[in-house]
């Protein structure tokens, strides 16, 4: 006696597995977390402490120029942000860039130990530059 069995059909499963997107998206998430802060270094200076309200967030990445307390001054801009120009040099390549983007915002990071003269000497310059205003940034205070 022959017995003929059934053997129950396996149905498609129609789901789409997502656990492979999950690990890339997590791969990618500490990517960027640990690319983030290094995307603002620059030439290392010792803010001063101030209450100050963040400025509008603009499209176009800020110039800044930073005045280091020995007197030197940086600029952001090109291959070479940790060599200290003069700064009739960083006035000039200012004004070449908001020639071509007039929205540029333009930032000055001051040493806290730098002297007055050195960052209003700065400001003056990027002015004549043709930067309609120049910001301070400061660290907010400690609580």
């Amino acid at each position: 006696m022959s017995v003929m069995r059934k053997t129950p059909k396996k149905k498609l499963v129609s789901d789409i597995n997502v656990v492979p997107y999950i690990d890339v998206m997590l791969v990618l998430l500490v990517v960027f977390m640990v690319t983030a802060p290094l995307l603002m270094q620059g030439v290392k200076v010792d803010l001063p402490n101030a209450p100050s309200s963040p400025i509008e967030d603009s499209d176009n990445e800020p110039l800044i120029v930073s005045v280091r307390a020995d007197g030197t001054y940086y600029l952001n801009l090109g291959g070479e942000e940790k060599k200290a120009k003069p700064l009739d040099e960083i006035r000039d390549t200012v004004a070449k860039v908001l020639r071509q983007k007039p929205g540029t915002p333009v930032l000055v990071w001051g040493d806290t130990n730098a002297k007055y003269g050195l960052i209003v000497g700065a400001m003056t310059q990027l002015q004549s530059a043709g930067a309609p205003s120049v910001g301070l940034v400061t660290e907010p205070p400690q609580e």
